[in-house]
């Protein structure tokens, strides 16, 4: 079964605020198994624009993925970072080559 991916990338206008958000989000990528791939960290643009950073979480598969940024603890997080951020989040499904 293909594993699930979060792929967000984020311009974060208030990092104080932010880390509120980076602290509330803990318990919700716990229980749903979330491992964090990439959390920022350097990068070079090759093509088109993107924002400052870049976000790729993964989860044992799709379903996971989903009800995670569905569950009322994701939801409460989020809720502290919509204020201080502009992003773009899509819920990708891995590939499974066999």
């Amino acid at each position: 079964m293909p594993k699930g991916y979060w792929v967000a990338h984020v311009d974060v206008e208030d990092m104080d605020r932010y880390k509120e958000y980076v602290a509330a989000n803990a318990a919700p990528f716990a229980e749903y198994g979330a491992r964090f791939l990439v959390r920022g960290g350097g990068k070079e643009v090759r093509e088109g624009k993107m924002r400052a950073r870049t976000v790729v979480i993964e989860f044992k598969d799709f379903a996971t993925a989903k009800s995670c940024y569905d569950s009322v603890a994701y939801q409460d997080a989020k809720a502290l970072r919509d204020p201080v951020s502009t992003g773009d989040m899509e819920i990708v499904e891995g590939y499974d080559s066999e």
